[in-house]
């Protein structure tokens, strides 16, 4: 049996947008902003310029574990996308990251990235 894919990091704002395939894994981030018990979701929210992005969160699978509103998290796992034309992430891992400095966070994922497609390019 294989193990899943490790993620590959999105910003809020490309998750919310629908820039992430169906099905794949995912890492990203957000402040946890409401928590729903019985339905086993969280939403969490980044701020993206003026506009403020949501990503819809299953716990299911995480369960239980002590939210904290208002704090920083980093999510992993799959997106699935709804028949109402939003989207949610199963989470595999949901860990509260408070005090993580987002810009640098920021930075390093697209560092990454640029790494990424250097390296693919000159393959």
């Amino acid at each position: 049996m294989a193990l899943p894919k490790p993620g590959t990091y999105y910003f809020p704002w490309e998750v919310s947008a629908g820039q992430v395939p169906d099905g794949g894994a995912l890492r990203t981030f957000g402040r946890l902003c409401l928590y729903d018990m019985t339905q086993s979701r969280v939403t969490l929210a980044a701020q993206h310029g003026p506009e403020q992005h949501q990503i819809l969160v299953c716990t299911k699978l995480v369960e239980p574990f002590r939210a904290q509103p208002g704090s920083l998290y980093i999510v992993l796992g799959e997106l699935e996308h709804q028949e109402d034309g939003g989207a949610v992430v199963k989470a595999r891992v949901l860990t509260c990251v408070e005090g993580l400095d987002l810009p640098r966070l920021e930075r390093a994922i697209g560092e990454q990235r640029r790494y990424q497609r250097e390296r693919g390019g000159s393959a």
